[in-house]
């Protein structure tokens, strides 16, 4: 197998956007301690919402999916999963809700990968939970005319326990080396984790919970109240494309982790934007909540839907908010478009300029 080195790897990815980033979101990251105080209430419901986004999209990029009233139910552990796809959902819940509660005490080493890799399919009775491949795998890009052309090519399935412990010691030796980011170093890891492929099943969705638990670790908790997963499968065509462009010639170990390391690094950034948005929004006691309904409207580019209106305000009931939008619509400050359940609203500038 190809040498890792990441901190060889490092000083050839710090470009002026990357730099860029990094100052952005270490900036956010000192807002977020200073927001340690807000309602505790609140920021329970974002985290609560997190989860279920967290574990619907990871699970959807990979087509598992269900109903959305049988995934919140899953999720809050207040049914049993009844196929294939809601087995696959129960276990990344749980895998998620264990880093969650416990990432300061797991650490990135080969066994730990098995052990949630193993929890990830435990109530499917999967064979192959907690187990490396035992043939080799590619990746492959499925056509619409049904046909496949190989994308990758992994690491071969003997090759594999011995490369997961190579990329594992490399981490941690760069995690030790305090002149180099973990934000730059996780990407690193993650793009070489999905390039080895180790599994046979749930690659991807081990890679996106590796993400959260190293960024955890490295004091990068942004995860718990604003899913990066559905962020992730919200550019899930960038997400496959920076993968792509950063996995050439891995295999011979020519390739430029710049591409990757970038994405993770905008999606991050877009997390935080995100959650200082809605904690702002929280944390204001000047503004009434139907203020805090109209800001958001008005303050939204294009059309906006009551969920996400719901999602900006945890705190905020339903009932509340469709008062406050009803009343908005009725003195002609927004404009209701569609009807049912695709409602959205967008807010009358025309009226506005009219004062």
């Amino acid at each position: 197998m190809r040498e890792i080195n990441y901190k060889q790897a490092y000083e050839k990815v710090l470009e002026a956007d990357i730099v860029a980033k990094l100052a952005q979101i270490h900036e956010f990251k000192g807002k977020q301690v200073g927001f340690a105080g807000t309602r505790s209430d609140a920021l329970l419901q974002l985290l609560e919402i997190a989860k279920i986004q967290s574990t619907e999209a990871s699970n959807r990029i990979e087509g598992i999916v269900t109903t959305s009233e049988r995934l919140k139910q899953i999720v809050k552990e207040k049914t049993m999963p009844k196929t294939r796809s809601e087995q696959e959902i129960a276990g990344y819940r749980d895998v998620l809700s264990t880093i969650h509660a416990n990432y300061n005490y797991i650490p990135p080493k080969p066994s730990i990968i098995l052990q949630l890799h193993r929890d990830l399919y435990k109530f499917s009775g999967k064979a192959i939970g907690g187990r490396y491949k035992n043939s080799d795998n590619v990746i492959a890009e499925e056509h619409a005319d049904g046909t496949k052309t190989i994308r990758f090519q992994p690491v071969p399935a003997w090759e594999t326990p011995s490369a997961v412990q190579e990329i594992c010691k490399e981490f941690e030796n760069a995690i030790n080396n305090h002149d180099l980011d973990p934000l730059v170093v996780i990407p690193m890891f993650i793009l070489d984790f999905l390039c080895i492929h180790p599994f046979s099943d749930g690659n991807g969705r081990m890679s996106r919970l590796l993400t959260l638990l190293l960024l955890y670790r490295a004091g990068y908790t942004v995860g718990k109240y604003i899913s990066i997963e559905k962020l992730i499968a919200d550019s899930k065509e960038t997400y496959y494309e920076a993968l792509q462009e950063s996995s050439y010639g891995w295999n011979e170990g020519e390739n430029d982790y710049s591409a990757f390391t970038k994405y993770m690094l905008g999606i991050i950034l877009a997390a935080y934007r995100d959650f200082s948005d809605r904690i702002e929004l929280i944390a204001d006691k000047t503004v009434k909540k139907a203020g805090r309904v109209r800001e958001i409207v008005r303050g939204h580019l294009g059309a906006i839907t009551k969920a996400e209106i719901l999602e900006l305000c945890p705190d905020i009931s339903e009932i509340t908010i469709e008062r406050a939008l009803n009343e908005l619509k009725n003195e002609g400050a927004i404009i209701k478009i569609g009807g049912g359940r695709y409602t959205k609203y967008a807010w009358n500038f025309d009226k506005e300029q009219q004062k």
